[in-house]
Parts: structure tokens; sequence; C-alpha cells
């Protein structure tokens, strides 16, 4: 669909002027499960944005740069979307990794950039052009280890990727672990290139008092260490991230995903909320436009793209200007915004603007997302 370079996509006639704005996106790749709903979404929306008149009476142009996972072709492109192709603001960056290595170039050159990866190091410390949509990878801890409390687990285990989300949620578990009354008593790791993970999770099954493992990491590891798990006969729970919030990880763990739980956003359950969450509309429409259009299931990826896209159209109709310095000011000042992840209130202290309840727990059962008990 998109090749290494670029791609301008613009669905309505050309028109004098447009407001170009850059995705550069892991598309293909080992995180092209990140980068490819990323992507269709954004050129869904745009299509759709342009037909309804575009934005302040200007057609959206989208530059889409492939960046397949590599940082240093993320940089590359990031230095190309602002030197030769003059974009006024960026949706983009499907990983930590690339979305760091971009950072500095954005920040440089003034342009807002609205990240699309997990880790809480994308704004914290909070930098001046920098956003981004995703819940932390702090958030997810704490999501996690709420449940695990309330349930009187005090003992885990924990088995993480050592790729940038990876390593960076490991830490921040490890970081707030002890205020929930958990102690970590085995802590094992594996590379992004290993299959196998049956030695670390013989580690952790053996450790003493174990009540429950937790597993940082996104992509292909998670699927193999359920799978492993459960060819070990581990019996107690199971928690992973929302680096695997998408379908691929049921069907790449496929009956061992059975009773995982894991936080994420209400996107995955859209059609099992309640009619009056306030949430559900967002998310439903969402799922069906995107479901339609592409013919592949929703997953929370393409809905944090899509929660870029939205808050950043939002904040240039109201700076009523297309100048990446009144784009950034608006963005900051977002409040009220609901969108795939939950309501959105940044500020100058917080360019994330959620807080811990804009997350589900979810648990899998029958080979789907449910709300977990």
């Amino acid at each position: 669909m998109i090749a290494a370079g670029a791609t301008a996509f613009a669905a309505a006639p050309a028109v004098a002027e447009t407001i170009k704005i850059g995705a550069p996106l892991s598309v293909t790749g080992p995180a092209s499960f990140l980068g490819d709903p990323e992507a269709k979404t954004l050129e869904i929306y745009v299509k759709q944005i342009n037909e309804a008149g575009g934005v302040n009476g200007k057609d959206l142009e989208l530059v889409v740069y492939d960046d397949s996972g590599d940082a240093n072709k993320a940089r590359t492109f990031a230095t190309r979307l602002v030197e030769d192709d003059g974009v006024v603001a960026v949706v983009g960056g499907s990983t930590t990794g690339t979305t760091m290595a971009m950072i500095p170039v954005f920040e440089d050159a003034g342009i807002p950039f609205i990240s699309l990866a997990g880790a809480v190091v994308v704004i914290d410390p909070v930098k001046e052009y920098t956003f981004k949509t995703p819940h932390t990878d702090k958030m997810a801890c704490e999501k996690i280890f709420e449940d695990m409390q309330a349930k009187g687990i005090a003992k885990i285990g924990m088995i993480s990727g050592t790729g940038g989300f990876g390593k960076s949620m490991r830490q921040q578990c490890m970081s707030v672990v002890g205020d929930y009354g958990i102690e970590v008593v085995a802590d094992e790791s594996y590379g992004p290139k290993d299959s196998d993970m049956t030695p670390q999770l013989t580690n952790i099954k053996n450790a003493e008092g174990i009540q429950a493992v937790a597993n940082p990491g996104f992509g292909q590891g998670p699927a193999i260490v359920t799978r492993n798990y459960r060819q070990l006969g581990i019996e107690v729970p199971l928690y992973q991230s929302h680096g695997v919030a998408s379908k691929s990880f049921i069907d790449l763990a496929g009956d061992a995903a059975e009773g995982v739980r894991l936080p994420a956003s209400a996107l995955l359950v859209a059609d099992k909320l309640p009619d009056d969450d306030p949430q559900k509309k967002v998310v439903v429409d969402y799922k069906t436009t995107y479901e339609e259009a592409t013919g592949q299931p929703v997953s929370t990826f393409g809905g944090h793209a899509y929660d870029g896209l939205m808050i950043l159209v939002d904040a240039i109709k109201r700076a009523g200007s297309e100048e990446p310095q009144a784009i950034r000011d608006a963005i900051e000042e977002t409040s009220g915004f609901m969108g795939t992840a939950g309501v959105v209130n940044m500020s100058a202290n917080d360019h994330l603007g959620l807080d811990l309840t804009a997350f589900r727990m979810l648990e899998i059962k029958g080979g789907d997302w449910t709300l977990a008990d």
C-alpha cells in the first residue's frame, strides 16, 4: 500500500493551498501491526475530512513515510518532513524507538508532534512540541497492579522484552510495584528475535510463592511467552500489556491466550459497553468505519492514530491558523476531547491528558476480548 518512500494522500481534488501533515509510521517490518492500521486510519479519515470540506476551508495533505520500525530511517524521514515537505504538524511514531529518534528533529524545528508510541518517556519529562495519544506504560503497570492488589496477589514474576517499549515498561513497573504491596520475586527478559522463552518461564515457575506473572512487551514476543506459559502448565494468572491490544495477538497465541488479562482502551470491547457509557459512540463509530473500509478487525493502535489526527484537526480549527506554534499551543489546551483512548485533558504539565480511568481491564475469553470481572 505504501512504499518505503513517501505517498502524498489527498482525496479531494487538488487545491492551491493544503494543510500538510507528516506521518512517519512503521507500516512494514516487525512493528507493522502498529503502523499498518495507523496508516489506514489516517488515510480513511483524511479522505473523510476532505470530502466534508477540509479544515478551515483547506484540504489536509498527508505525507506518509514507512520507516519499517528502524529508528535511523525514522530520523531521516523526520528531517525530510521538516526540510523538504514543509509539514506544519506530525502524527506518527509507531514505536518508542522511532519516536525518540524523531523528537529532537521536531523539537528543534518547532513542529508539533503527536506520537503514537506507548512509553512514558515520550512525554515525561514534558517536551515543548511533543505530545502522545496512547496510555503510558507506567499507567499500564498501575492498572495491572491495581487489579492484582484487588485479588490479593502479593508475589509476582516479571518477564519483559528488551526492546524500547518492554525495557521502559519494566522500569516503570519496578518503580511503582511497591506502592501496591507487591513483590517481584522473579525477573526475566527476552530479546526481540527470541523464539522460545521456556528457560526464563521455567525459572519463574520455580520461584517460591509466585501468584501471577506480568509480561511487559509487544510484537510476537508476548504471544510466544503466552504459548510457552501454557506448555509449561503455569496456572497462576498471566497479565500482558496494552502493547498486545490487537486481534493479531489472540491469533498468534491461539488457545493459550484464554484467560490472559490486560489493560486496554474501550475500543476492543466497543460493542460490549453499556449504552450509557459516554465513550461508546466514539469507539463504535470508529470501529464500524475502520472495519467497513478495510475488512480487517479494529485494533487500539489505529485508534491512537484516530485520536492523534482528531486532536490535531480540533487544534487547527481552534487556532484558526496553520502556523506550527499556534497549533502547538492549541493542542496543549485540548480539554474534554473524547477519543478512543478516553477523555483527553492536556496542560502545560501533561502532554498526554489521560488518567487511569481511561484504561479498561480486559480478559480474553473464547478467543475474544471481554470486560474483566
